[in-house]
C-alpha cells in the first residue's frame, strides 16, 4: 500500500523547538568561531528528492542536510543566504563557477571528487541499497541475479557508479538496461510502474521510499561512504569552520536531536 510522507517536522518548528531561532531564520551569530566582528554570507546548494536529507514538504526545503549544516553554520563567523536547488550532477559544477558557496546534499567523500572540491570532515556513513517493487516477483540476493533485467540511480550518484562497476562493466546488463535520473523521485516512480526492475541507492534513502512507497529493500552492498559538505580547494577557513561547528553540534547533542528527528536513531 502506498503511503505518503508524514513526517511534520520541518527545520523552523524543530529549532523552534529547541530554541535555535536564529537558524531557522537563516542567519548565524557572528563571533562563536574566530571571535571577528565580520559576518561573511555564504550560499549553499543542494539537490532535494533524497529524502530524509532534502526534499521538498509543502512547497518548503527541509531535510537533515539542511537543518545540519543551517546548525553547523549558526556556531560559525558565517551566516547562510537563501538555498539554491540544483540537480546534484550540477552542484560541483555549480560550486566552482562560485554559484554556491557550499554543498549539503549527502555527498560522498571520494577521490575523484577531491580532485575537483574539498570537503569538510564527514558527518554520515552509508552503504547502498538495492530496492525492487514489494511483493515482486525479481527479488536478487546478488549482482549476478540481475541479468536480463533494467536499473536505475540518480545520475552522478554511487549507485550510479556502483551499476557500471558490478553490472555493465561485467556486462551481466547492457548501457540500454541502465536509466538514469535527475532525482530518485522518478527512479522510484518508474520502479513502481514496472518501467524498471530496481534502483541502487543510499541506504538511509532507500528506508525512506520503502516506509512511504510500494518498494523494498532486496539487499544491502556495503560501500561505507562517508558524506561530508562540499567546498571549493582552497578556502581552508571556510573549512575550519565547518569542521568546528561540526564538532560543536555533535558535542552539544544538536546532532543527536536532528537524527533522531529525520532518522528515528
Amino acid at each position: 500500500m502506498t503511503r505518503e510522507f508524514t513526517s511534520d517536522v520541518s527545520r523552523r518548528t524543530y529549532l523552534k523547538l529547541t530554541g535555535a531561532s536564529s537558524v531557522a531564520g537563516l542567519s548565524a551569530t557572528a563571533g562563536c568561531i574566530g571571535g571577528g566582528d565580520d559576518t561573511q554570507t555564504i550560499t549553499p546548494g543542494t539537490a532535494p528528492g533524497f529524502a530524509p536529507f532534502e526534499m521538498k514538504k509543502d512547497g518548503e526545503l527541509v531535510g537533515f542536510d539542511v537543518d545540519l549544516l543551517e546548525a553547523v553554520v549558526a556556531e560559525t563567523d558565517y551566516e547562510l543566504d537563501e538555498w539554491q536547488e540544483i540537480k546534484f550532477d550540477s552542484l560541483i559544477p555549480a560550486l566552482t563557477n562560485e554559484r554556491i558557496d557550499v554543498i549539503a546534499a549527502a555527498m560522498t567523500i571520494n577521490a575523484k571528487r577531491k580532485e575537483r572540491i574539498a570537503f569538510s570532515n564527514p558527518y554520515w556513513e552509508s552503504d547502498q541499497s538495492i530496492l525492487v517493487r514489494e511483493g515482486g516477483d525479481f527479488q536478487p540476493g546478488d549482482w549476478s541475479d540481475f541479468e536480463g533485467k533494467t536499473v536505475g540511480a540518480q545520475s552522478g550518484t554511487t549507485g550510479a557508479g556502483l551499476v557500471d562497476e558490478k553490472l555493465i562493466k561485467p556486462e551481466i546488463i547492457s548501457k540500454e538496461d541502465f536509466s538514469t535520473y535527475d532525482s530518485y523521485v522518478f527512479a522510484v516512480e518508474d520502479l513502481e510502474n514496472e518501467n524498471i526492475d530496481a534502483v541502487v541507492i543510499d541506504q538511509p534513502v532507500a528506508k525512506t521510499f520503502a516506509a512511504e512507497r510500494d518498494v523494498e529493500a532486496a539487499f544491502v552492498h556495503e560501500t561505507n561512504e562517508q558524506f561530508g559538505f562540499g567546498l571549493r580547494q582552497g578556502e581552508s577557513e571556510l573549512q575550519t569552520a565547518l569542521n568546528e561547528g561540526l564538532a560543536t553540534v555533535k558535542e552539544d547533542g544538536t546532532y543527536d536531536e536532528l537524527t533522531k528527528t529525520w532518522f528515528g536513531e
